[in-house]
């Protein structure tokens, strides 16, 4: 699904909140080209689809990202909702939960 993906939907609120985690907008880019996991985020898609992905920074750093798919006008974008560095016990947690899906 991501080969589809032409770019990223990026606005004051969502920077905000991505940065508020200290997560740099260039990373966030970085991290969608790597090697990620994506999984539905059902608790969080009451009003639009969501997911989460999960993966590694280019420095190994472990990191998620909540987005949506969003339509534009060229084509599929990737609009990043939160991110965040995790802990390496939280992003095994999250592993193993995505490899019983």
């Amino acid at each position: 699904m991501i080969s589809k993906v032409i770019g990223f939907d990026w606005d004051e609120a969502n920077i905000e909140k991505c940065q508020k985690h200290g997560v740099p907008i260039e990373i966030i880019e970085d991290f969608f080209m790597g090697e990620i996991r994506v999984h539905p985020d059902i608790a969080h898609s009451s009003t639009e689809d969501r997911y989460i992905a999960i993966g590694s920074t280019n420095n190994q750093r472990a990191i998620f990202v909540g987005f949506a798919y969003r339509h534009g006008e060229q084509g599929l974008l990737i609009r990043p909702i939160t991110a965040r560095y995790m802990h390496e016990k939280e992003f095994r947690k999250y592993e193993k939960a995505f490899a019983k899906i």
